[in-house]
């Protein structure tokens, strides 16, 4: 019982993380964008 809540709490993690990595890329070059817009 533990073991597969284990199992899915480490899925959950891992959509987690690869969910945040993805946003923080798409952030980032957002913001690039914007200031490059500002600036010119």
């Amino acid at each position: 019982m533990a073991e597969q809540e284990m199992k899915a709490a480490q899925e959950t993690y891992s959509g987690f993380i690869s969910l945040f990595k993805v946003g923080s890329i798409i952030t980032a070059v957002v913001v690039i964008g914007v200031v490059l817009l500002i600036a010119s």
